[in-house]
This record gives structure tokens, sequence and C-alpha cells, in this order.
């Protein structure tokens, strides 16, 4: 599992693992039952803190993401894929409402929006290899 932390950022590391953590399960890339990177190991691939990534963990625990395996580490829960995909909603969400807001404060129009959304949007279909005219 690859992990991509910005220390200098806004977002706190734990936050980061947690929310990379989610998405990865809404993705797939993690699915059920399979175990996440031991606190030391991920420390060292890392090199951040254990007691960040224990936190993010125990987070990740509270949310019902991850289960202790007695005597192996933590593994994915078989029921948090729902959960994830809520969540990873969520934070995208928050995040257009907040570019929205930035945007229309500093003057964008709707119609500036909607062709600025539908131009990246195709962007992004080109560079996974979708189709846009289908």
């Amino acid at each position: 599992m690859y992990f991509s932390i910005d220390p200098n950022g806004e977002v706190p590391i734990y936050e980061q693992l947690v929310r990379q953590v989610k998405l990865a399960v809404a993705d797939g890339v993690l699915v059920g039952g399979q175990m996440v990177p031991s606190v030391r190991q991920l420390s060292k691939d890392l090199a951040i803190n254990p007691n960040t990534i224990a936190r993010a963990y125990q987070e990740l625990q509270s949310d019902l993401v991850l289960e202790p395996l007695r005597g192996r580490g933590l593994v994915v829960r078989r029921d948090s894929f729902t959960r994830c995909t809520k969540a990873r909603n969520s934070l995208v969400a928050e995040t257009v409402r907040r570019a929205l807001a930035d945007a229309l404060s500093g003057g964008m129009s709707a119609a500036e929006l909607r062709d600025l959304f539908e131009s990246e949007l195709a962007k992004q279909d080109v560079s996974n290899g979708k189709d846009t005219k289908s």
C-alpha cells in the first residue's frame, strides 16, 4: 500500500493517513480482510512518528474501518466499503463546496464554473482512458 504524506500540509499527518485508507477502501485498493502495514513498518516506510500512525489506526478502528486480528495486526473490516464510500463522497463534497465558495467570492460566474468543471472533467476522463463522447 502506498501513502502520500505531505508533512507541511494544512491537514495533520494522522488525518491524511485516515483519509487515504478510507479512499483506498472506497476505491477497492484495500479490501475486507486485507492486512494493513504494522505501525512499526509504516513508521519506518514513511519516516513518521509511530504515535502518529497509531493515532490514525485508532481513529480508523473507531470509525469501523479497521479491526484487530488477534496476534496478527489490523485488517480492513469486511463491512467497511459502504462507510468508506460515504466518507469519500463527503470529503469530495466538502472540497467542492470550498472551491465553489472561493470561486464565487472571487467573482467567477456560475456559467464560468460550469465550463471550467466540464473542461477539467473531460481532461480527467481523457487521462484515465475514458471516452467522453459516449
